[in-house]
């Protein structure tokens, strides 16, 4: 039963991911248009033909002096309409770990004016990329520094992108800073 079930899971799958020529086997809402036009600004090309350019432009774009404005139309256009920007931290005045999950639009939304205020800057310290196919997944060292403070902090950011034939995209970007109870390892340094 149990080896039935796993290979309906397998046959769904197949079916629901399939190539264009099975399109009319698939379910008429998989067929159905977002009743949401959502449209992504042009990119630069040096910063999408690359993962090397895709990566240094998403550190470029959110850096900068205190009341320096970024460019968020550079940042929308790394990411698909759909991508999410997660962060891994510590509640607020508590040991437990929550995750935070926003748009693009959230991201420059909340973080945006803070980034501006404080002079904030982010740059990468090492990276660890694995491609296959048309998805790349980096794991990027980062350290940050605010003017505003002069404080430092080093985390990881985990990108995952995907490439459609033409460029690279954003499709997920899930980011942890280290604390005391958690440090990076030599590996992530290196």
């Amino acid at each position: 039963m149990y080896s039935k079930m796993i290979a309906s899971s397998i046959l769904l799958g197949a079916t629901l991911f399939s190539a264009p020529s099975f399109a009319s086997d698939k379910p008429a809402m998989l067929q159905q248009n977002s009743p949401v036009l959502v449209t992504s600004p042009a990119a630069r090309v040096a910063d999408v033909q690359t993962i090397d350019g895709i990566v240094a432009a998403l550190y470029d774009v959110i850096s900068g002096g205190i009341g320096q404005p970024r460019d968020w139309n550079r940042m929308r256009s790394l990411f698909i309409p759909e991508a999410r920007i997660m962060a891994i931290g510590p509640k607020r005045d508590s040991k437990d770990l929550a995750l935070r999950i926003m748009t693009v639009s959230d991201y420059i939304a909340n973080s945006g004016p803070i980034l501006i205020e404080t002079g904030f800057r982010e740059k990468e310290l090492s990276r660890k990329t694995e491609v296959w196919g048309e998805l790349a997944h980096v794991f990027t060292t980062y350290e940050t520094n605010t003017e505003k403070s002069k404080t430092a902090q080093r985390g990881i950011n985990s990108v995952q992108l995907m490439n459609d034939g033409t460029r690279w995209w954003i499709v997920s970007l899930l980011f942890e800073a280290e604390r005391v109870q958690l440090s990076l390892p030599e590996t992530y340094l290196k």
